[in-house]
């Protein structure tokens, strides 16, 4: 898990995010445990927990070994409020954790349990969530910053209807990230995520056929380019695609994994205006 991360989040809008459950909220915890047993209660090297029933609202972060408590790490100032809507990043690290709170950097902690022995994620309390996600890599290394942005789910919003349309007025340039989240449907047929420029041409697509499990760049006049990595799209599962904009093509990511790239010149990508997405897929944030 090292070098990963985890997000903790209801998707990341007003409605959407992880909420505290009521105004009476309590207190929440995220254990990343070793084990799931139940008796006797595995280890957990990493407890996090913020804590609402006292005077001042704080986080708590701790690790059980051997059915012991460890010694509490306590952070005041939590930016949590009773029956508001959050989103929580966990970054790991070679020696530490680092903790956002919508955006903003919270906490580092450092591991007392080797991360590797973790496998497990437990949520208990007053929490309701909407979202749970993990990225074990960084698909863009280059561009990468400390806490990636974090873009809203829109749960069943008339905006995420399939097909989907999205206009690019200025087309794409170097450095732009075109970022699609989702569900396969349980009988998928394919996807489609379709590029359009100004004259209503569709210079790059890129398709994945649950048919014969490939996925391809589709150019025009139906030229496909097979991309030879496994498929990683299956019935009523999440996935997450990652289109990185560069200077001579796009470069493509899948559930965290780089993929490779396709090249286009950069005259085509400016002269891009549409995003299209069609296919047996329930979409919940489209963001460019």
């Amino acid at each position: 898990m090292e070098g990963g991360l985890f997000s903790a989040f209801g998707a990341s809008g007003a409605a959407e995010r992880s909420a505290l459950r009521s105004l009476a909220a309590h207190r929440f915890q995220v254990d990343f445990q070793c084990g799931c047993s139940l008796h006797p209660p595995p280890d957990i090297a990493i407890h996090f927990n913020p804590r609402f029933h006292t005077t001042q609202p704080h986080a708590i972060c701790n690790t059980l070994q051997a059915g012991r408590w460890q010694a509490e790490a306590r952070w005041p100032r939590l930016a949590l409020r009773r029956g508001a809507s959050f989103r929580i990043l966990f970054l790991f690290g070679h020696e530490d954790m680092k903790v956002s709170v919508n955006g903003r950097h919270f906490l580092h902690y450092r591991y007392r349990l080797p991360l590797s022995r973790v496998d497990t994620l437990g949520i208990f309390g007053d929490i309701l969530v909407k979202a749970v996600g993990f990225l074990n890599i960084n698909p863009f290394p280059e561009g990468s910053s400390e806490y990636p942005v974090g873009h809203p789910f829109l749960l069943g919003s008339p905006r995420m209807e399939v097909p989907c349309s999205r206009p690019l007025p200025r087309g794409l340039w170097p450095g732009q990230v075109i970022v699609l989240r989702g569900l396969v449907l349980p009988e998928p047929k394919d996807f489609t995520l379709s590029l359009v420029d100004e004259a209503a041409r569709v210079p790059v697509a890129l398709r994945a056929s649950f048919a014969d499990r490939t996925l391809a760049w589709v150019s025009p006049w139906g030229r496909k380019q097979l991309i030879l990595a496994p498929f990683l799209f299956y019935p009523q599962r999440f996935f997450e695609v990652l289109l990185l904009c560069q200077e001579g093509g796009l470069k493509l990511a899948l559930n965290g994994q780089g993929l490779g790239a396709t090249s286009l010149g950069r005259q085509v990508l400016e002269r891009l205006r549409e995003l299209r997405v069609s296919g047996t897929v329930q979409l919940y944030c489209v963001h460019h």
